[in-house]
């Protein structure tokens, strides 16, 4: 896929909604990679939170992170409604897409395996239960591909049958954006995505930063 603003093709998207808000079915890592995104399109959107991250370990800190996420929902002012699902905990689909990858860079193969197995169930929710469109908040990140995200969307939704709804939520200071919301939220942060390898890889950044 040659490099594309993902940006003016959301922009595309939400000028052409007409009447009824669209529903969107919305996967998510955590609180703050979602408050900026919640912000910005439940103006045009009514959204369910999907969230399913079987990568993050252990369960104390998967179960952390959604409390924080239902918390935020619940204190968001938003125009259209947003709902909450919270998807199985099952750390093992998670190991078993990143067999043989377990000693790959950070942000390469195996956070692109990582990528396709939440999306392909965020997917397969949303063509269940007839939503309009499916996303991901894991484009806010700078340390997170656009592109490769963006180009496994739309591979999925070719697959599942249900529109995908292309993004790159740290444009517009997105990302800046959800720094600023987490503060006024006092929401929980981590500086690693969740899963073991990353985790050990934001050690040794740190050790060496020290």
């Amino acid at each position: 896929m040659n490099k594309i603003n993902f940006q003016k093709e959301t922009d595309r998207i939400i000028n052409n909604i007409q009447g009824t808000a669209p529903r969107l079915m919305l996967h998510s890592c955590c609180a703050p990679c979602s408050s900026y995104t919640l912000e910005y399109l439940s103006e045009f959107f009514e959204i369910c939170v999907f969230y399913y991250n079987p990568n993050i370990s252990p369960e104390a800190e998967f179960e952390k992170r959604f409390e924080e996420q239902k918390r935020l929902i619940e204190a968001l002012p938003a125009k259209n409604r947003i709902t909450l699902i919270k998807g199985e905990y099952n750390p093992e689909e998670f190991y078993e897409i990143a067999k043989g990858l377990e000693d790959a860079k950070e942000g390469y193969e195996r956070c692109f395996r990582c990528y396709r197995l939440r999306l392909e169930k965020t997917a397969r929710i949303a063509k269940e239960k007839g939503f309009d469109y499916f996303c991901t908040t894991l484009s806010i990140s700078p340390l997170k591909n656009s592109q490769k995200i963006n180009e496994i969307g739309y591979e999925v939704a070719k697959e599942h049958g249900v529109s995908w709804l292309p993004s790159d939520f740290k444009k517009k200071e997105g990302y800046k954006r959800s720094i600023e919301l987490s503060h006024e939220y006092d929401l929980y942060r981590q500086n690693f995505c969740g899963c073991i390898y990353s985790k050990a890889a934001s050690k040794k950044a740190n050790s060496k930063e020290n």
